[in-house]
C-alpha cells in the first residue's frame, strides 16, 4: 500500500521539507509514504475563495487515482486519537488499496473533494498552518505504522 498525501501548496520553506522528509523516509516499502503537491490558484482581486476552492478541488482529485481510497483533512471530519488512526491504517492495508490524503489549501477543500472522500478526519478542532500539517500527519501516519509493528516508538 502507498500512502499519497496530495497537498495544495508548493515552495515550502526548509524546515517543513525537512520535517515531512524525516518521517516519510522511516516508512516501510509496503507502507510508502509520498507526496504529491499542487499548485495552489491564483489569488486574484476579483476571484473569490468558492472559486479558488474549486480551481484547486479539480487539481487534487485530478491527481487521485479512481481506485484509491479517499480521506479529507477536514475541521469537521471525525478526530482520531494515534492508536484509532493505527488500526485505520491496518484496514487500509487490509484493503489492499493505495490511500490518498487530501489536504486543501488556505480555503480549505472543495465541495467536489469533500464528496469523492471515503472518511474524512480532523487532525484538530484548531486551525493549523497548512505546511505544518504535512509535518504532524507524516509523523502520526510513521508513529501508527509503529503501533502496528509493536516498535518502542509509540508510548501510551
Amino acid at each position: 500500500m502507498k500512502i499519497n498525501l496530495v497537498a495544495v501548496g508548493n515552495k515550502m520553506p526548509g524546515w517543513v521539507t525537512e520535517g515531512y522528509e524525516e518521517y516519510s523516509k522511516r516508512m516501510p516499502r509496503e507502507c510508502g509514504l509520498q507526496l504529491t503537491e499542487i499548485t495552489p490558484a491564483r489569488r486574484t482581486k476579483n476571484a473569490q475563495p468558492e472559486q479558488w476552492k474549486k480551481e484547486e478541488g479539480q487539481r487534487i482529485l485530478a491527481a487521485i487515482p479512481d481506485n484509491q481510497h479517499v480521506v479529507a483533512l477536514e475541521v469537521t471530519g471525525q478526530s482520531w486519537s494515534t492508536e484509532v488512526l493505527s488500526s485505520q491504517m491496518q484496514q487500509w492495508l487490509t484493503d489492499g488499496r493505495d490511500v490518498a490524503l487530501m489536504i486543501g489549501g488556505p480555503d480549505g477543500l472543495d465541495q467536489s473533494c469533500l464528496q469523492r472522500a471515503n472518511q474524512k478526519w480532523s487532525l484538530s478542532a484548531m486551525t493549523l498552518p497548512h505546511p505544518l500539517v504535512r509535518i504532524v500527519l507524516a509523523e502520526q501516519l510513521y508513529r501508527a505504522w509503529t503501533i502496528l509493528q509493536n516498535h518502542p516508538y509509540h508510548r501510551s
